[in-house]
């Protein structure tokens, strides 16, 4: 494993190793979210099986509660207060999260890792694999949920690493950044449905299509290496030596493209926050486009 990938993607074998051990500085987030079609409860499955020690991230609950979108970007204070006082993480905490992905060993962790970055929190890693890996190697399980300490937590917001629908529409005409949408390639050619009532599938002109699905190995749903991950960009004719955003239908999935570009030595990929959930509704119907 390269050290850009131990950085932001650690081992189930490693984490074990570091539950337990009072001189590891570590907070265990799950951070699992589920699409509204999928009727899952990912608060009540965190409170019936997670891993010891963990607490959770409420990715809706630590959002934008203003905005008709769906897990916006929460703000400073928000951010600050939800992290400090209910999650117990100060600026030196090594912050691990995992979601609960069986299909693809990742969906929302990376949205949670994004957004602590975002937020000017870089001692943030993702459990490569998730809970499924981690229950598939045998590692224990709890009911049992901690209580924490409040501190401390100081936010340094990185406006970067955020994309609006304004810059958008820019990009639209200028072409500066390549954008690079993380939905399935059904919904991105507009043959496949929308999982939210009332937005129509398709992508915005210049779009390419990355599935997030494909930064995964299919056999052990853990993340690609490096060299790997770099051939998907090129097969996909995305250039990593361009600038680059990354979107997908609310900002969730997108993470992943993120995290790929991070691994690949790329650190500074903004997200379009609202996504195609805000760009379809907003935008004229002729500007909606279909086909590969």
């Amino acid at each position: 494993m390269n050290s850009m990938k131990s950085a932001a993607v650690v081992s189930a074998k490693w984490l074990l190793g570091k539950i337990g051990d009072k001189s590891s500085n570590i907070r265990i987030l799950d951070g699992s979210y589920h699409l509204p079609n999928a009727n899952r409860n990912a608060k009540a499955e965190y409170q019936n099986d997670h891993l010891p020690g963990a607490l959770f991230f409420d990715i809706d609950g630590c959002s934008d509660d203003q905005s008709s979108l769906p897990h916006m970007l929460p703000s400073t204070n928000q951010f600050k207060t939800y992290v400090g006082e209910t999650l117990g993480i100060d600026n030196g905490t090594h912050v691990i999260v995992y979601d609960t992905s069986e299909n693809f060993g990742l969906f929302s962790a990376p949205r949670v890792w994004w957004t602590f970055r975002v937020f000017g929190h870089d001692n943030v890693s993702i459990l490569d694999g998730g809970i499924p890996k981690w229950r598939d190697l045998g590692y224990p399980l709890t009911k049992e949920i901690h209580s924490v300490t409040p501190t401390d937590f100081a936010v340094h917001y990185r406006p970067y690493l955020v994309k609006n629908f304004e810059e958008i529409e820019q990009n639209i005409q200028s072409q500066e950044w390549q954008a690079v949408d993380a939905r399935s390639k059904e919904r991105f050619e507009g043959t496949g449905p929308e999982p939210r009532p009332g937005i129509k599938s398709g992508h915005f002109h210049g779009a390419f299509n990355i599935p997030f699905q494909s930064i995964v190995d299919p056999s052990s749903k853990t993340v690609l290496d490096t060299s790997r991950l770099a051939k998907l960009f090129e097969e996909s004719k995305v250039d990593l030596n361009k600038p680059m955003l990354a979107t997908c239908g609310t900002g969730m999935t997108a993470c992943c493209i993120s995290l790929a570009a991070f691994l690949c030595g790329k650190e500074d990929i903004p997200v379009y926050d609202g996504s195609w959930t805000e760009w379809a509704q907003k935008v004229e119907p002729h500007k909606i486009l279909s086909g590969p």
